[in-house]
């Protein structure tokens, strides 16, 4: 089932300009991507919004943010200092 709100357009335009643009020039990759295969968070969050909606899509998003920060934590042991998926201003997180 798409999605049409009008939020969820913008969301999902959002995030398409983002991978278009961006992402290519940032200078890291998804670290859930590169540790686990699949999509990236920004294509694993852009495929929850068009298929769930904007609400119901939330928790899933946050839910694999937070498989990705741990994915970091694989990848760099000991070294995890914050993660961003989907934009280019690092997060300063620890869990």
């Amino acid at each position: 089932m798409l999605s049409t709100t009008l939020p969820a357009r913008l969301i999902d335009a959002a995030i398409a300009g983002y991978q278009r643009r961006l992402s290519p020039r940032k200078g890291y990759a998804c670290a859930h991507r590169v540790a686990h295969g699949g999509d990236s968070c920004s294509g694993a969050v852009r495929e929850l919004v068009r298929s769930r909606g904007l609400l119901r899509s939330a928790a899933p998003s946050a839910l694999r943010f937070l498989a990705c920060y741990r994915a970091v934590s694989l990848l760099t042991p000991g070294q995890t200092q914050g993660v961003c998926c989907c934009g280019g201003i690092p997060i300063p997180f620890r869990f």
